[in-house]
């Protein structure tokens, strides 16, 4: 009850706020809305005063006074142009989490709390003054006689404060989808479950060290990014430090105006590493805006900030290199075939009219200037049909989707020519080629032989426990089913055999 009670508290101060800032029934959408809604949205204008901007920049607003949890909570609402449409979206996407930093005195007993006195004198000695102040954590420099680092450490309590916010946000999403069925569609519970688990990731920042050292093993193979190294020696729950990276935010002004600078080739390297690293490995950094993304001295973009990292399973990869393919290619029906197989459109939808609706996307990017060729377009028209055909939003795929449409958004910010589709053309083509050409078929092959191999390997174990079983019972009648499993081994073997002599037909 008390727990509720304080809910609900926390809920009327961020309407309170929200109405302040005219997000809650705003005048913009006065002519929609019923008469009693008219009217509490008229009295809710009066509370806040006449607020001035689009209703995306008003909520963002709002929330940036409500604090981090909501901060954070913005900054995933930005992944749902579905909701709330993409200029609400965009405006979200653009949520600041600058904050006052903390004292000296805090940063320092939050080191000696996660690696006692001594130790913290010894790892961090002539700790900067903080460098950048953020909803979580701050960031510190320090330097070693092996090259400086950056040292990032979570605000004081920031653990708690979190953890009642998020009790908040999580009642009110029960309360919507009880009370209203058009929004069970859109999956609120299951949408603020994934922020809440995303946000309490995030206060773990040894999972955060994890993912940035995963980030630092892929693309030492693909080379399409600087990442920076996990110090693990002075990384702690609370505590993470890296290399430190020399360079420049490409939120700065003039960033991009340097002398020599291969802007294309730049753009080409976003779009080309973060398909490289989602495909081919099912990982990617997934808060790809320019402010985690750095030029360096030498011309090349460093990745920091691992807090949101995205992970896509083999059916998920599929998806989105066909997907890309199709459009790539205009195989409208295969885009819509992968849709239904994948299960993201109910089966008693139709393949053909799905492929018309993506007919209706793809074919007016063809023939356009390049920098009218939008993936992000492409992407939020897909959102669009999401009701249409009755799809069901997968968080992971949103997280994949919001990303891509970062990606292209840096992309662009360094060439405005950039043509996402014909830079990401390079990967997908390779992704195909390895996983449906002969090259492919080979390794599935491969891989079930082995597993048919591991499977034999266990037969003189079986055959041991079927003879203790007759020692022990006298054996029944026999029936056909007792002997299907073994009728089963050898229809495998003679599928494998097949398998195999077709691969050899297709590589020769």
């Amino acid at each position: 009850m008390l727990k509720a009670l304080s809910d609900y508290r926390r809920l009327m101060r961020a309407g309170t706020a929200l109405a302040r800032h005219d997000v809650v029934l705003p005048g913009a959408y006065q002519s929609r809305l019923p008469l009693p809604a008219r009217i509490a949205g008229s009295v809710l204008r009066l509370i806040g005063g006449g607020a001035k901007g689009r209703p995306g920049q008003r909520l963002a607003r709002a929330l940036e006074g409500l604090g981090p949890a909501y901060i954070k909570l913005g900054q995933f609402l930005a992944t749902r142009p579905d909701v709330f449409g993409s200029e609400v979206a965009g405006d979200l996407s653009r949520l600041k989490d600058q904050l006052p930093p903390f004292s000296m005195k805090e940063a320092r007993a939050a080191l000696v709390a996660e690696f006692g006195d001594a130790e913290a004198a010894r790892l961090f000695p002539g700790l900067s003054e903080p460098v950048a102040a953020a909803s979580l954590a701050q960031v510190h420099q320090m330097a070693l006689p092996d090259g400086d680092r950056a040292v990032k450490i979570l605000r004081p309590g920031i653990e708690r404060q979190l953890e009642l916010e998020l009790s908040a946000m999580r009642r009110a999403a029960r309360t919507l989808e009880g009370v209203s069925s058009e929004s069970r569609r859109l999956r609120p519970v299951a949408f603020t479950e994934t922020i809440s688990n995303a946000m309490l990731r995030e206060l773990d920042l040894r999972l955060e060290a994890g993912g940035a050292d995963e980030m630092h093993a892929i693309h030492q193979k693909t080379g399409y990014f600087d990442i920076p190294k996990v110090d693990w020696e002075r990384t702690g729950r609370r505590v993470l430090t890296i290399s430190w990276i020399d360079g420049t935010p490409l939120t700065a002004p003039g960033v991009l105006d340097r002398p020599g600078l291969d802007r294309k080739k730049l753009a080409n390297d976003i779009t080309q590493g973060f398909l490289a690293s989602a495909i081919e490995h099912g990982v990617f950094h997934a808060d790809m805006h320019e402010g985690n993304a750095i030029l360096t001295p030498e011309g090349r973009i460093a990745l920091v900030d691992f807090g949101i990292i995205g992970r896509i399973g083999p059916m998920e990869r599929r998806f989105l290199a066909e997907i890309l393919w199709g459009f790539l290619k205009r195989d409208y029906m295969r885009i819509a075939e992968v849709h239904f197989e994948a299960g993201y459109v109910p089966p008693n939808q139709s393949v053909g009219d799905f492929a018309q609706a993506l007919r209706s996307i793809g074919e007016p990017l063809f023939g356009r200037p390049a920098e009218e060729v939008s993936m992000g377009r492409v992407l939020l028209q897909l959102f669009d049909y999401t009701h249409t055909f009755g799809m069901a939003l997968r968080p992971e795929l949103v997280l994949l989707q919001k990303t891509m449409v970062q990606v292209e958004g840096v992309a662009r910010t360094i060439d405005p020519s950039h043509n996402i589709w014909n830079a990401s053309e390079p990967v997908i083509e390779g992704w195909m080629r390895r996983n449906f050409g002969p090259e492919g078929a080979v390794r599935m092959i491969t891989e079930n032989v082995r597993e048919v191999t591991n499977r034999l390997k266990r037969l003189p174990e079986l055959m041991d426990r079927f003879e203790k079983s007759l020692d022990v019972e006298p054996a029944p009648p026999p029936a056909p089913e007792r002997f299907a499993p073994w009728w089963g081994w050898f229809g495998l073997i003679a599928i494998l055999a097949g398998l195999a002599a077709w691969a050899v037909r297709a590589v020769n």
